[in-house]
C-alpha cells in the first residue's frame, strides 16, 4: 500500500506564530485520503463529470496514484461514474496504467484544481464531515486551503489552445524558417516567431505603407502569457536578432561622450576665453528601453533615436508597476504611440518643451495571467487592443536537455542577428520604400474583417470591435514584416514592396489563431462596470463547460443548459465564445468537440 500524509508544511515556507519545536510536538496533518474522501462526496452529491476531457480524465488518475497508490482505485471509479459514456472495466484498466506510470509530475493539487473548475465547493462543509471545520488544524492547512495559496502559481491548464506553425512553415520567409527550426514543439515554434517578429519590427527603417489613409511602420506590441515555467523565457533568444544594432547605438554614444568629455575638459581649462562655448553633451542612444524608466526616459530616447526604439521585458508587471508610478506613467504615450501619434513632453533640464513626431515604439512582453491583469486592468483599457496576445500551452514533456549541437542556441541565433544587422545597414541608406497589398489582396482583407468583426462582435460584445479593427493594422504589420524579409532572399529590392500571396495567406492564417487567443484573454479581463455580477456568471459558465462532455451535440448542450437554470440563448452564445476562442472545435452542423 502506497498511502501518503498530506504535510502542508512540506509547501509552505512559514508559518511566524509557532515555532519549529511546537511544531514538531503539534502538528498532526490531516491524510490526504481524508480530503480526497470528502471531495469525492460533494462530486458525487452535485452529480457532475470533473473531467470533461480525456486528459482531465488520465490527470486525475496520475493524481490519486500518487496520493493513495491502490487504495486510489475505488475513488477513480466513483469519479468515473458521471461521465455519460462511463465504462468500469475500460476505468479500472486507466487506473492501472497510471500506476504503473509510476508518477507522471500531477499531485493531488490537479484534483482539487479540476474539481474547483467544475464548480465543487472547495470550502463549505457537510454536517457529515468534521475535517473541514474551521476549528480543525489550527496549526496547519488543510490540503484545499495550500492548492488555493498554490493556484495562482501552479493551476493546471488542460485547456489547450490552438497553433499556427504547422499550417505556415512551408511559406514563410527562409529568415524565419531558420528562427524555428530548432523549436522543441509549435507552441514554441509560434513563440519564437512572434518573438523575432516583433523584435525585427522596431529594425525596419524607411519602410513603411499606407493603411486607413495614413502611413504606418511595421512596429508590433506582443504578450505572451502562460503559468510560472512554461517556456516563455524562450523569447530571450530573439534579443540576439537586435542585439548587433544595439551595440553599434551604444558604442557610437560612447564615442560621442569620450569626445563631449574630451571638450568640457578644454572648455573648463580655456573658461576665461570670452569666445569659448561649452561643449553639447550628446544626445543618448540605444535601441532597448527599460520598462522601468521614467516617462520622460522613454521619450527622450525616442526623440534621440529618431522616434524609434523597442520594450523588452519577459516580466509584464515592471512595465505595470511602472505606470502605476508617478514618475514612470507613460501609459498614455505608449497608446500613442501604436498609431505613430504624437508625444509631447518637458524636459526638466532645458526647460525645453518637446514634440515627438511619429513615434515608432515595438514591445514584448511576457507573463502570467495575473500579470496582463496588473498591466490591463479590465478589458475597456485601450491597451488591450493594441497587443497581440499568445496564451502559451503547457506541455507536460521533459526535453532533452544534454541533447548535442554543433552550436549553442544562442550562438546560432547571433548568426542570424549578425545576418539581420546587414539588411539593417542597407535599410538605412537606401531611399524610402512604400509596401502594400495587391488590390486582391485587399479584396479579400476586407472580406475577412468585415466577417470577423461581425461574428466576434455578436458574440463578445462591442468593446470586442477595438480589438478586431486593430488586429486589422497588426495583419498589415506582419505582412509588412515577411516581405521585407524577403529582400535576403531575392537579394535586391525596389522602392515600391508588394506582398507575396503565400505570405499574405501566411499572415491571415496567423491573425485568425491569434483571435482565438485574444478572445481567450478577453474573457479573463472583468468589466468595468460588471465585474461583480461578471465574476459570479463566469463560474456558472465554466461548471457548465465542465459539465458538457468530450464530444457532444447542440441538443445535449441545451439539455445540460437547463438542469443548470441557463436560458437557451445564453447557452448558444456561450457555445459560440468557446467556439471562437478555441475552447471547442465545431466538428459539424450541431456537433461540437473539446480539443
Amino acid at each position: 500500500m502506497n498511502k501518503k500524509t498530506f504535510n502542508p508544511n512540506e509547501w509552505l515556507d512559514e508559518e511566524p506564530s509557532i515555532s519549529a519545536e511546537s511544531k514538531i510536538d503539534n502538528e498532526k496533518p490531516v491524510p490526504v485520503e481524508q480530503e480526497i474522501n470528502e471531495l469525492v462526496s460533494r462530486v458525487e452529491s452535485a452529480a457532475i463529470d470533473i473531467a470533461p476531457t480525456y486528459s482531465d480524465w488520465r490527470d486525475i488518475g496520475f493524481a490519486l496514484a500518487d496520493a493513495l497508490g491502490e487504495n486510489g482505485r475505488d475513488y477513480y471509479q466513483r469519479l468515473s461514474r458521471f461521465y455519460p459514456n462511463y465504462n468500469s472495466v475500460e476505468t479500472d484498466r486507466q487506473f492501472s496504467s497510471c500506476l504503473n506510470a509510476h508518477g507522471h509530475g500531477i499531485t493531488v493539487k490537479t484534483l482539487f484544481h479540476l474539481a474547483k473548475q467544475a464548480g465543487i465547493d472547495l470550502h463549505s462543509t457537510s454536517k457529515s464531515s468534521s475535517q473541514f471545520t474551521p476549528n480543525t488544524l489550527k496549526t496547519s492547512k488543510t490540503a484545499v486551503e495550500v492548492y488555493e495559496v498554490f493556484e495562482d502559481n501552479e493551476s493546471v491548464t488542460n485547456e489547450q489552445m490552438p497553433t499556427f506553425h504547422e499550417s505556415i512553415k512551408d511559406t514563410i520567409p527562409d529568415f524565419f524558417k531558420n528562427i524555428v527550426v530548432l523549436a522543441n514543439s509549435p507552441e514554441d515554434a509560434d513563440l519564437l516567431l512572434l518573438g523575432s517578429l516583433t523584435v525585427l519590427s522596431a529594425c525596419l527603417p524607411n519602410i513603411s505603407g499606407i493603411y486607413d489613409g495614413r502611413e504606418v511602420y511595421p512596429n508590433l506590441f506582443l504578450f505572451v502569457t502562460a503559468q510560472a515555467s512554461a517556456g516563455k523565457g524562450r523569447l530571450s533568444l530573439c534579443r540576439h536578432l537586435i542585439e548587433p544594432i544595439h551595440k553599434q547605438l551604444r558604442e557610437q554614444y560612447a564615442v560621442a561622450m569620450e569626445q563631449y568629455r574630451r571638450q568640457q575638459a578644454e572648455y573648463v581649462m580655456n573658461k576665461k576665453n570670452p569666445d569659448a562655448e561649452p561643449p553639447q553633451e550628446p544626445p543618448l542612444k540605444t535601441l532597448l528601453i527599460p520598462a522601468n524608466s521614467s516617462s520622460t526616459a522613454v521619450y527622450q530616447v525616442l526623440n534621440n533615436n529618431n522616434g524609434v526604439g523597442l520594450i523588452f521585458e519577459t516580466e509584464g508587471d515592471t512595465l505595470a508597476n511602472t505606470f502605476k508610478s508617478d514618475f514612470g506613467n507613460f501609459s498614455d504615450g505608449f497608446r500613442k504611440a501604436f498609431h505613430h501619434e504624437t508625444i509631447s513632453y518637458n524636459r526638466r533640464k532645458d526647460h525645453e518643451f518637446v514634440e515627438l513626431s511619429r513615434p515608432r515604439l515595438s514591445a514584448l512582453l511576457s507573463g502570467t495571467p495575473r500579470q496582463i491583469l496588473s498591466l490591463i486592468p479590465d478589458a475597456e483599457n485601450g491597451l488591450f487592443s493594441r497587443f497581440i496576445f499568445y496564451c502559451l500551452n503547457v506541455r507536460l514533456v521533459w526535453n532533452d536537455v544534454f541533447a548535442v549541437r554543433d552550436v549553442t542556441i544562442d550562438s546560432y541565433f547571433e548568426r542570424f542577428g549578425e545576418q539581420f544587422f546587414n539588411l539593417y545597414k542597407t535599410l538605412q541608406m537606401s531611399q524610402p520604400i512604400r509596401f502594400s497589398l495587391t488590390a486582391q489582396q485587399q479584396a479579400e482583407f476586407h472580406a475577412f474583417f468585415e466577417q470577423v468583426q461581425t461574428e466576434y462582435s455578436s458574440v463578445f460584445g462591442t468593446d470586442f470591435i477595438a480589438s478586431v479593427r486593430r488586429l486589422g493594422l497588426i495583419t498589415f504589420r506582419i505582412a509588412m514584416i515577411f516581405t521585407s524579409l524577403r529582400i535576403i532572399e531575392i537579394g535586391e529590392f525596389q522602392t515600391t514592396l508588394f506582398c507575396s500571396d503565400s505570405d499574405f495567406q501566411a499572415t491571415k492564417t496567423m491573425v485568425e489563431i491569434l483571435l482565438k487567443h485574444t478572445a481567450k484573454v478577453y474573457q479573463l479581463l472583468p468589466s468595468v462596470t460588471t465585474e461583480t455580477a461578471i465574476g459570479s456568471k463566469n463560474q456558472l459558465k465554466q461548471h457548465y463547460f465542465g459539465t458538457l462532455p468530450p464530444d457532444f451535440d447542440k441538443q445535449t448542450a441545451m439539455a445540460a443548459a437547463q438542469k443548470q437554470g441557463i436560458p437557451p440563448k445564453t447557452a448558444e452564445r456561450y457555445l459560440k465564445q468557446w467556439c471562437l476562442s478555441g475552447q471547442l472545435n465545431h466538428t459539424a452542423h450541431g456537433k461540437y468537440s473539446k480539443p
